[in-house]
């Protein structure tokens, strides 16, 4: 059928088939795959072999965050309990002493926030799995500032209280990227790579798509180029290689493309990194955007293999963009590992106004790279830190328990910004020291690994991060708003790091912390009272209602 099935916790579950006896593939990572001749009238016991130690073609698990020496064994007793019931397993708190460092992969991602926003709008709760906080947070530029001194990179932190538990602080790091030169910017070697199969004829999906890509035709140099591949009842080439000068030429292809068919989308993937291939750009940059709704079918390869053939075409130097619309979480989940296997980045489209942003604002943010395979480590000082909790980059409970699983780090646009935050237990001394203005020392290294697009070396950028304490109230207000963002992120995925704090203290928070001429932080405050009437009617407590919900 192309479906792929995946086994609960227990690994026990059931498939509906047409035929009483059919073959079924069993597969995992690290094991052999097992073919079975399968009657629907027994019940089958299937035992899986595992691969040699030493077999090279094992597929590893990508993490989003890691900290240096945590033994598996420490990680594993974070899934037991009865409030993990999501794929992905949040972060919690680590001994500082015994574990100084943690690191964590840096993108731009920022599909999470748009897909939370859908969910609300049509009055849906949103599945755990799908808030990624770092995605949320990495939705607004917060207080960009150009890097000094020719340097790629910007670094600046801040210490302050930390506003759901009095006891602890926050440690923020904002990050932000140069911005290239838009005269400059290297001539684009695209590949529009569109699913027209027949899921897509909806309104919110190929429609949509289409008139996002016309945005994004706007913006092309005669230097720039565009070819349009699609995949649904066939699989072909809608528009050769064409110069961005030609924009009526590209939009009339793009007018053109209609919904029908299945969903081939191995062979439009291979057909797509073939045309991008045949018309590299030598210190280019060459990309291939897939837009689909993430109603993925495979043929006849395992999903193993797709992610296998995207990682191959990493090495070419071709990027890869996912544009998601209409799809639901469990799809974003799949489109989200392409991207970052791909090398690229993931965008979920759920309106014409997102399309815009993604596509016409934040253009060099999305389509050109400044490095790749960036990964930040933080090494805090125990005299300071008695333990610590990284907020979002939470790892998928599958890459947890494989004993194989890496971090890779991911892709930086032109012109970023983003704000990652800890949680921090503060050391006796530090909590001594926060009524001391005058207290210093080393608080934490940060150190950033990358690689310049199209070169194999690794780079390195180092930030010393001194002590510095400052008083919730009084910190820039872009710090206490992302405070906010973290917040109903944590609401949403039902953390049990935010029993003292409900939607009236988010929300307080948002409003008094907004800039009012900002309508992303306006849109974001109406979110959060649709989210509160929604989640409300669900949250009542016996005797009452809790935090005015």
């Amino acid at each position: 059928t192309g479906y792929i099935f995946r086994s609960g916790f227990s690994g026990t579950f059931g498939i509906v088939s047409n035929h009483q006896v059919d073959t079924f593939s069993f597969s995992m990572e690290g094991y052999r795959t097992e073919k079975l001749l399968v009657n629907a009238e027994e019940y089958v016991n299937v035992r899986m072999k595992l691969l040699p130690a030493a077999a090279s073609h094992t597929r590893r698990d990508k993490l989003a965050s890691l900290t240096k020496d945590l033994e598996k064994e420490v990680q594993k007793s974070w899934l037991t309990g009865e409030e993990t019931y999501a794929s992905i397993l949040e972060n919690q708190f680590i001994n500082a002493r015994r574990y100084p460092n943690t690191g964590m992969s840096l993108n731009v991602d920022r599909a999470s926030y748009s897909n939370i926003r859908r969910f609300i709008t049509l009055k849906s709760f949103v599945p755990p799995d799908a808030v990624r906080i770092e995605e949320m947070l990495n939705y607004f530029s917060f207080d960009y500032q150009e890097p000094e001194d020719g340097n790629l990179f910007r670094v600046r932190t801040t210490l302050s209280d930390c506003p759901w538990n009095p006891a602890n602080q926050l440690y923020y790091i904002n990050f932000s990227s140069k911005k290239l030169d838009l005269d400059s910017l290297p001539p684009s070697n695209l590949v529009f790579l569109v699913d027209v199969s027949g899921s897509m004829d909806m309104t919110n999906r190929l429609p949509l798509l289409k008139s996002a890509f016309r945005l994004l035709v706007n913006n092309l140099r005669e230097k720039d180029s565009v070819a349009i591949v699609v995949y649904g009842g066939v699989t072909g080439i809608m528009l050769n290689s064409t110069s961005g000068k030609e924009k009526e030429k590209i939009i009339k292809a793009i007018d053109e493309l209609t919904p029908g068919g299945n969903t081939p989308g191995e062979s439009g993937i291979r057909l797509a990194y073939r045309v991008a291939r045949n018309h590299f750009i030598k210190e280019g940059n060459n990309r291939v955007i897939l837009a689909t709704d993430g109603d993925f079918n495979v043929g006849m390869k395992t999903e193993e293999e797709l992610d296998e053939l995207i990682t191959q075409q990493k090495e070419s130097g071709i990027y890869l963009t996912c544009l998601g619309v209409g799809m639901g979480n469990y799809k974003d989940s799949k489109i989200q590992t392409l991207a970052k296997k791909g090398n690229g980045n993931f965008a979920y489209l759920d309106n014409f106004k997102e399309a815009e942003k993604v596509l016409l604002k934040e253009f060099t943010q999305t389509l050109y790279a400044i490095a790749d395979d960036v990964y930040m480590n933080v090494e805090f000082n125990p005299d300071f830190v008695k333990e610590y909790r990284l907020i979002g980059f939470d790892n998928k409970v599958g890459a947890l328990r494989d004993s194989l699983s890496v971090v890779e780090g991911g892709e930086i646009g032109s012109g970023h910004s983003m704000v990652a935050m800890f949680e921090i237990v503060p050391a006796d001394h530090a909590r001594a020291s926060s009524k001391d203005p005058a207290a210093s020392g080393r608080f934490a290294t940060i150190k950033l690994r990358y690689k310049l697009p199209e070169s194999s070396q690794e780079l390195y950028f180092n930030n010393t991060s001194p002590y510095a304490f400052t008083p919730f109230t009084q910190l820039d207000t872009c710090y206490r708003f992302s405070s906010a963002v973290a917040m109903f992120g944590s609401l949403l995925r039902h953390s049990p790091y935010l029993k003292n704090a409900g939607w009236n203290e988010v929300i307080a928070l948002a409003e008094h912390s907004c800039y009012k001429d900002d309508l992303l932080q306006k849109e974001f405050i109406s979110l959060l009272h649709q989210a509160r009437l929604l989640y409300g009617k669900t949250k009542k407590k016996k005797g009452g209602e809790r935090n005015g919900e």
